[in-house]
């Protein structure tokens, strides 16, 4: 469907910021850990961030997505331990499995899918140049980020940075750290462990300086949008960007933020410690993939919720009663703007600018239907 020039270019909305963007989009978004099956938290961020990528290129501009895949990390050389299988292997057939999944919820391909394994060597030039500024020093070893700053910057008094760091295993009580809050660029490895060759010895990367590594690798110094789960704010997002603005001087490392609300059940979060998953492709079983994305946007993006089986259901309808909407001719005046799309399709297209706000649009969508509830489907990948 065409959109007029006017539509093109006002800016989009995202977390309280305007994002103006010429020609490009440049989207980074934390993957997945590949060592156990997809759930609905997984799938929120990911059908968020698609949905993001889907309005900008309606909107005429050129999104290139970036999705690591993390597949370097304590948690799944453990699970691949228990499992008796080599790491890569265990997450090659992990990966596969999400994957299908994505692409049986309509989640588009990243445009680049870089795995932490083949960004060691890239992990090893950022310590060293973080060495060689200052921002980092070696310790038996390993080497470390100078982080002391970075809770201050994130809004966290120093009881809620300590927490966060002892639950997300950075270690602030490791007695070879110069700060509580400093965490590794490179860690030293014991025997029997996977291990790459550095400059300090056989070693692993960090875990947030491999994203870091894979972001700037893929973008360079800056993104437009960078997008995660709630949970990965800190410390994960906030040493990240923080690693990249002290390599390269460069700030801020990410024009807008995307942090997804976290998915609940009975009010804990879904996690697999939690054993209270909920399955992708268990719901996909009993329901479409429509009403399984519907479920996720129908939200504010940043809202945590809790999932209740009862609400697909009324997704179901809500989908319906919008394919049903989509088949009607436009009954409002057309766009002043000139476009073959009619008011009531600006009027959505003015809701998903704002925010992503999906509530509005489907209010919108649903009540003049015609060409307003065919360019929701299209940017909420219905169909």
């Amino acid at each position: 469907m065409p959109v007029a020039l006017d539509q093109q270019l006002r800016p989009v909305r995202i977390g309280g910021r305007s994002l103006p963007l010429v020609g490009k989009a440049r989207i980074y978004v934390c993957g997945v850990t590949p060592y156990d099956v997809t759930h609905l938290g997984h799938a929120a961020t990911y059908v968020w961030v698609d949905v993001a990528g889907r309005l900008l290129r309606f909107l005429g501009v050129d999104v290139e997505l970036c999705r690591n895949v993390t597949d370097v990390d304590d948690v799944l050389l453990a699970a691949a331990r228990r499992a008796g299988s080599p790491y890569d292997a265990f997450a090659a057939v992990q990966q596969f499995q999400f994957d299908q999944d994505m692409a049986a919820l309509g989640v588009r391909r990243p445009t680049h899918e870089p795995r932490a394994h083949n960004f060691v060597r890239h992990v090893v030039s950022l310590a060293a140049a973080l060495v060689d500024n200052g921002q980092a020093y070696l310790r038996d070893g390993s080497v470390y980020f100078r982080g002391a700053d970075v809770p201050v910057a994130a809004g966290l008094s120093r009881d809620e940075a300590l927490a966060l760091s002892a639950e997300y295993h950075d270690e602030p009580d490791d007695p070879a750290k110069d700060d509580p809050f400093d965490v590794a660029l490179w860690r030293a490895t014991d025997a029997g462990q996977p291990a790459w060759p550095s400059p300090w010895g056989p070693g692993r990367p960090g875990w947030h300086a491999e994203c870091t590594a894979m972001a700037v690798s893929a973008f360079g110094p800056s993104l437009d949008l960078h997008a995660g789960g709630a949970d990965l704010r800190f410390p994960h997002h906030a040493y990240e960007s923080a690693q990249a603005e002290a390599f390269s001087g460069v700030r801020p490392f990410a024009r807008a933020w995307m942090h997804i609300g976290i998915v609940r059940v009975r009010g804990e979060k879904m996690a697999k410690s939690a054993r209270n998953l909920v399955l992708v492709s268990d719901l996909l079983r009993e329901h479409s993939a429509a009403a399984v994305r519907l479920l996720l946007l129908r939200r504010g993006w940043s809202d945590s919720w809790d999932f209740e089986p009862a609400e697909l259901s009324s997704v179901e309808d809500d989908v319906e009663r919008l394919f049903s909407a989509s088949a009607r001719p436009d009954r409002g005046l057309p766009s002043l703007a000139g476009s073959t799309a009619s008011a009531s399709s600006d009027a959505v297209l003015a809701a998903l600018r704002n925010d992503l706000d999906v509530r509005g649009a489907l209010d919108i969508a649903l009540e003049e239907g015609g060409s307003a509830a065919r360019t929701l489907v299209e940017i909420l990948g219905l169909r």
